[in-house]
């Protein structure tokens, strides 16, 4: 039994029959046996436990949104901070457009919250959005966080106005630009590894109330001609417009290449932008004008919960056929095998992200696309992540091998889709390296602000910054 005393929330122990329910999570391969679960109310709590963890030596992990297929959100033996239980609000400022967020939240409550607040015809305000809806609020910000709107508004982390961190002495801290800006500067793109937020406060922006979006569905002899209608749309593309390539099998297994196109305006001008797309011929076109918050359910029916779940990252300077197409034929080799492979291309304009700053924050900004290899498989056997992992970095080298000039941490790929921590799922330490890459020359940085905010590395679930 554990006891917390002043404890205001609940905390799951394994005899209690509510744990099955606490330890799962989105990807059914990144649940751990915690010794315990502490649900908590507020900030206060937070603070408790992390002085429980230490007090015990007890491992501790954080749980958002519960998102991470890698388990960054779980703790084999130690205690689990969860914050989406109680701390999962949403409270919307309409005068200063600011949401208030908990940092058990998730983006499509966030959304649907958001577009309540109506402020010009045809308009309302929403944060950055346009991610699978049980995307955690917390791992997305602080991770960097890109979205449909990047290309418009920049990453989640150029829109955020405050933070309200935990930190490892169990100090309660208001952080921004203005308050403790030192942390300000680490919590934005160095997730986790300085304390736990309980509130975040989002800029909101207008936004219409529909845009052009849906499923395209084309044969893979497509593939080469979709490459170079890309490689083209992407020079001129607009602020406005954005698209996701997936490579990967229909319901019946067979292979399929699914396309979703994005323009922040009316179906008829989201129709032309995407013109010579409709020229190759999809065999099913489900696009059509939608409601701005369905953008969070178009990947529904592929990233559903309770699956075991593999990602890889890699960055992608431009589309290349030869690689995008061996990539493929190398996902299908696992079909056979009960797997459902799946490789994502998103394609965004990044001229926003690029306007900011190198040095304004831990974020590892590049001008280079996010490419995802996802390995989705039912049942819990282990050594379906083995081989998933195993084929998820042969795809990633092949397509490495069609980008050249990139750096080892473009490689690396978007920090919130890298397998950082495998070695802990197979039981060795979490590898440093990692950290080094994410963070390029910030790295040192960090470690002078890890040494003041967490000089125990308590807080080591997410590219683990070693103090200085």
């Amino acid at each position: 039994m554990v006891v917390i005393p002043d404890f205001k929330g609940d905390i799951i122990t394994p005899e209690d029959p509510q744990y099955a329910n606490a330890i799962a999570r989105w990807a059914r391969n990144a649940e751990r046996r915690a010794s315990a679960i502490a649900f908590v109310k507020d900030a206060a709590d937070v603070a408790l436990a992390i002085d429980y963890a230490k007090t015990h030596s007890l491992s501790l992990a954080v749980r958002g949104g519960g998102h991470s297929a890698s388990g960054a959100s779980s703790s084999e033996g130690g205690l689990v901070i969860d914050l989406s239980r109680y701390l999962n609000g949403v409270t919307i400022d309409a005068e200063s457009r600011l949401a208030y967020v908990g940092g058990g939240g998730g983006w499509l409550p966030l959304v649907v919250q958001s577009i309540m607040y109506v402020f010009k015809d045809m308009c309302d305000d929403n944060p950055l959005t346009g991610l699978p809806p049980k995307t955690g609020v917390g791992g997305l910000v602080l991770g960097g966080g890109y979205g449909w709107l990047t290309g418009t508004h920049g990453l989640a982390i150029d829109n955020l106005a405050k933070v309200t961190v935990v930190t490892a002495d169990g100090s309660i801290r208001s952080v921004s630009e203005s308050e403790n800006p030192d942390l300000w500067f680490g919590i934005r793109g160095g997730g986790c590894n300085f304390g736990v937020a309980t509130e975040f406060v989002l800029k909101l922006h207008p936004q219409r109330r529909t845009v052009y979006s849906g499923l395209l569905i084309f044969k893979p002899d497509a593939l080469e001609q979709i490459v170079k209608v890309t490689s083209e749309w992407i020079l001129t593309a607009s602020q406005e417009e954005g698209m996701l390539h997936i490579t990967s099998v229909d319901p019946r297994g067979q292979p399929a290449i699914v396309i979703i196109p994005f323009f922040n305006g009316p179906e008829n001008e989201g129709r032309s932008k995407f013109k010579a797309l409709f020229d190759i011929g999809p065999v099913l076109d489900e696009t059509t004008e939608i409601p701005y918050e369905k953008l969070n359910t178009l990947q529904n029916a592929m990233v559903y919960p309770g699956q075991g779940v593999y990602m890889k990252g890699l960055s992608q300077t431009e589309p290349h056929y030869d690689t995008i197409s061996r990539a493929y034929h190398k996902a299908l080799e696992l079909v056979q095998q009960g797997f459902r492979p799946a490789v994502l291309y998103e394609y965004v304009p990044l001229h926003k992200v690029m306007s900011v700053p190198s040095g304004d924050s831990a974020f590892r900004r590049e001008g280079t696309s996010n490419v995802l290899a996802v390995m989705l498989w039912d049942g819990d056997d282990p050594k379906r992540t083995q081989v998933a992992r195993s084929t998820a970095y042969e795809i990633a080298d092949i397509l490495l091998g069609g980008q050249g000039g990139l750096t080892a941490a473009q490689k690396l790929g978007y920090g919130n889709y890298a397998d950082f921590d495998f070695g802990a799922e197979i039981g060795q330490p979490i590898q440093a390296d990692g950290a080094r890459l994410a963070f390029g020359d910030k790295y040192p940085r960090l470690q002078e602000i890890k040494r003041k905010y967490d000089p125990d590395n308590i807080f080591n679930k997410w590219f683990p910054i070693t103090p200085a």
